[in-house]
């Protein structure tokens, strides 16, 4: 029987993180999405998030299969919006999933689904019920898992680090 669980990553976890978004940034590329395709994420990012505690994987049999971030409180990506609105404002009291990523080895298994649970429990268990994701408007398969997660499409948000526009969604968790 297999055994899969999301857990925080470790710094020991960073070179196979990297390795993963490293290869979802080639199957990005691939379908001709512009995402991912300049230098960010960074190994830098990816440790940063590790030592603020927000880095998460889901371990299968004890591999990294997949990782994803969770940023808590205020995301400044999500403070302005185009063609829509969030519920309870750009202020509000939510998390945000950032970087959901799985491996090419574990690709059809349902594993994203899976980390996105994952970090709604956490988020739960946090105390935030309001969880807000974005995706490249060209990244059909990443929007089919969102929405297949529960969530509602809410507008257009810009990032920051790419500079690009992005499908924002939100859920609401009970």
């Amino acid at each position: 029987m297999t055994c899969v669980y999301v857990r925080k990553a470790t710094e020991k976890d960073l070179p196979e993180i990297k390795k993963i978004i490293d290869a979802g940034r080639g199957f990005l590329k691939e379908q001709g999405i512009n995402q991912w395709q300049g230098a960010y994420p960074t190994s830098e990012d990816i440790k940063k998030d590790i030592d603020n505690s927000i880095s998460y994987v889901i371990d299968v049999d004890g591999k990294v299969a997949g990782s994803a971030t969770l940023h808590l409180g205020i995301d400044p990506d999500y403070l302005e919006m185009e063609e829509g609105e969030w519920d309870h404002g750009t202020t509000a009291h939510y998390s945000a999933i950032h970087r959901v990523s799985v491996s090419h080895e574990h690709r059809g298994q349902g594993l994203a689904g899976k980390l996105i649970s994952g970090l709604f429990t956490v988020s739960s268990l946090l105390g935030f019920k309001d969880v807000r994701i974005d995706t490249h408007p060209m990244n059909k398969g990443m929007q089919h898992i969102i929405l297949a997660s529960g969530f509602t499409k809410k507008g257009i948000i810009r990032t920051k680090a790419e500079g690009d526009d992005r499908f924002a969604y939100q859920i609401e968790l009970h």
